[in-house]
Parts: C-alpha cells; sequence; structure tokens
C-alpha cells in the first residue's frame, strides 16, 4: 500500500496541472525531445525507410551545413533574411501595435477599422506576390512587403484582443479619478497592455519567419530561401535541409530573446522571480 502511494506521488511530481518544474528537468526534457528525433531519423535512413536522396542523414546534413557556412558564405545569406525580417517585422509592428491599442480601446474607432482589418487577415500573402512584382519591381520592396502583409493584420488582430482584456475597474477608476482619455491610454491602457503586445509579436514573428522563403523565391539571388531554391534545381537535399535547420535555429534564437525581452522588462510577472 505505501508502495503505490509513494508512486503515485512520484507520478504527481512529473505531471502535475501547471505545476512548475525544475529547471535542470525542462533542459534535459527539451534535449531529450531532441536526442529521439535525430535518432527516428538516423534509423530511418539506415533501414532504408526513406531514400537517403530525398532525406540525407543528420550527419551529411550537420556536414553540410559547416561546408555552407565555412566554403560557400551561407552567413551572408544569413544576415540578409535576418535583415528582411528584421526591417519588415518593425514595419508592421510600427503600425500594428497602435492601431490595436486603439481599435481595443474605443468601440468606435474597431467598428470602422475592424471589418477593413478582418478581410485582409484571411487573404493569403503569397497571392499578392504577382502585383507585388509588378509594384515595386524585383528589388527588395516585393520581399518586405510580401512578409509586412503576412503578419501586420494578424498582429492588430491579437494586440486589439489584449487591450480588450485590460481590467474595465482600472479604466472606470481612472475616469472617477477625473483622468482624460488620453490619460487613461497613457498611464493605465498602454502599461496594463504592454506585457501581452510583447507576447503578441513573439507569437507574430514565426509566421513572419514561415514567410521567408516565399518572399525569398520571388527574384531573389540572394537570402536562405534563394539558397534553398538553387540546391532544389540540383536535387540536393542535403543543402536544403541545411537551409531548414538555420531558419530553425534563427526562429528559435528570436523567440528566446523575446522571452528574455519579456522577464527583463515584466519581472513581476515571471513565477520564478517570487
Amino acid at each position: 500500500m505505501d508502495d503505490k502511494r509513494h508512486a503515485s506521488k512520484r507520478r504527481q511530481r512529473w505531471f502535475e496541472i501547471r505545476r512548475p518544474i525544475h529547471k535542470r528537468r525542462a533542459w534535459a526534457l527539451g534535449v531529450a525531445i531532441w536526442v529521439i528525433f535525430f535518432a527516428i531519423w538516423q534509423l530511418a535512413v539506415a533501414t532504408g525507410t526513406v531514400t537517403e536522396l530525398l532525406v540525407p542523414p543528420p550527419g551529411k546534413v550537420v556536414a553540410t551545413l559547416f561546408d555552407l557556412f565555412w566554403a560557400r558564405d551561407l552567413a551572408r545569406d544569413v544576415g540578409i533574411s535576418v535583415l528582411r525580417i528584421v526591417v519588415s517585422f518593425s514595419g508592421a509592428c510600427a503600425i500594428a501595435v497602435p492601431l490595436g491599442i486603439l481599435m481595443g480601446s474605443f468601440r468606435t474607432f474597431e467598428a470602422f477599422v475592424n471589418p477593413f482589418v478582418s478581410a485582409w487577415r484571411y487573404l493569403p500573402a503569397p497571392s499578392f506576390i504577382p502585383v507585388l512584382l509588378m509594384w515595386f519591381g524585383t528589388g527588395e520592396g516585393p520581399k518586405l512587403a510580401l512578409l509586412f502583409i503576412g503578419v501586420v493584420f494578424f498582429l492588430i488582430t491579437l494586440v486589439m484582443d489584449y487591450t480588450k482584456q485590460v481590467r474595465i475597474e482600472l479604466i472606470e477608476t481612472a475616469m472617477t479619478l477625473g483622468a482624460t482619455r488620453r490619460q487613461i491610454l497613457r498611464t493605465v491602457t498602454i502599461p496594463a497592455v504592454l506585457p501581452n503586445i510583447v507576447v503578441a509579436m513573439r507569437q507574430i514573428l514565426a509566421v513572419s519567419w514561415t514567410y521567408l522563403v516565399i518572399a525569398e523565391i520571388v527574384a531573389s539571388t540572394t537570402g536562405i530561401g534563394a539558397m534553398m531554391m538553387r540546391a532544389r534545381r540540383f536535387l540536393h537535399t542535403d543543402e536544403i535541409m541545411a537551409g531548414i535547420v538555420v531558419i530553425g535555429v534563427l526562429g528559435l534564437t528570436f523567440d528566446l530573446l523575446f522571452r528574455w525581452l519579456h522577464r527583463g522588462l515584466f519581472p513581476y510577472l515571471d513565477p520564478a522571480s517570487h
């Protein structure tokens, strides 16, 4: 009976609803899932379950990755891709954040703008490629515009929804104390919603990375996507997989940077700090 009780306690320590776990355990579990993934990948190639031409083994992809960086200047393509993401996403944030806050704060403004934003949100960004090429030519314009269109309307909606979640009691208290609408926005709404805005930016940045390859096949000779398209012509699957790995690592890096930014700006929201 005691053994069963102890076993039950051990299971509860591993699987408790929304209970924080030790940082070392979290790291171990995070590493374990990748070890399992690469082991299955290697096993599938070694046993012939998948064709090596189409799915090269992990070791070959890693070797190709080092070759691309040291011998074929992949670092330059990575820098260009990162710059495109940063510029387009910064532009999207500059428009989406203030617009979303206004839509979430004023129902009249939401009623006027939201039908337009909602309609654009359901339009697939790649469908704009032909017209973007006609408008901006074959330079950086269509790539940045595609990355911008792909995220801005989703970000507006998220910021609006988070702004609506600001507690009405805070706003009513400020109104009772005689605050103007501008003061309420500046001293109540924006500080209250800012942590969630950073969360929304982190969520939507992942969408921006998913559009990167599509943007870089638009008459492009530079960037990670362009490198992957060149590799496709010659069936260099290892180079394509290496490009996928690079995009995944870059996306994870930016995600971790946003997490660090969120903890640094709003330490009072981190359970580990209490």
